[in-house]
């Protein structure tokens, strides 16, 4: 089997050590050296930080919308895509690899509206939302916005008690479906 490309192994580095520990906690000292390739190698790639960073928050959102496609796959309608996806939200959100959201994690450590990451995060979040309200609308809610960003305020809350609890059993994120359901019951008609 041929070994990882540097610019591959290095992105595939970054992404974990960003993931799991954090964007300011993670250097790129660290970054070369777990990736073992020398930090010259690092810049010629990825000429600065906060470059890596946007390459990785732009692969974080395929992965998202792929999660997303994947979760929903099988279900028959609009309503049931949503409870599909918080479903296997909850799932994921409740697991011992899930460290949060990409996208909350670089808008907490960054929190300059206009530093890149930061846009980047706001664009992903601003999609997530739409997407949530032509999923409400087309399953029927009375106020499609509203259930939206409720269902997007339960989806972000989700990751941030991944991110503060683990997958400790007294994570609340364990609920997440149950209440997803619960808005979807009272935002749309039977």
């Amino acid at each position: 089997m041929e070994s990882a490309k540097p610019k591959d192994k290095l992105f595939e580095t970054a992404a974990r050590l960003f993931y799991e520990h954090g964007y300011r906690a993670t250097g790129v000292d660290a970054i070369a050296a777990e990736a073992g390739i020398g930090k010259m190698t690092l810049y010629r790639h990825y000429p600065s930080k906060d470059e890596l960073i946007v390459a990785f928050l732009h692969q974080s959102n395929e992965e998202f919308w792929a999660y997303f496609e994947r979760s929903t796959a099988d279900a028959p309608d609009a309503r049931q895509k949503l409870l599909a996806f918080f479903a296997s939200l909850q799932d994921y959100v409740t697991s011992p690899t899930c460290y949060g959201c990409s996208f909350l994690n670089i808008a907490t450590e960054y929190p300059a509206r206009d530093y890149v990451g930061h846009q980047v995060a706001l664009e992903h979040k601003q999609a997530v939302r739409q997407h949530f309200a032509q999923l409400a609308q087309e399953a029927g809610a009375q106020q499609p916005q509203t259930l939206a960003d409720a269902l997007f305020l339960l989806m972000d809350g989700a990751y941030m008690a991944a991110r503060v609890f683990g997958s400790a059993p007294e994570n609340p994120a364990g609920a997440v479906a149950e209440a997803a359901q619960r808005l979807l019951d009272g935002y749309c008609s039977a």
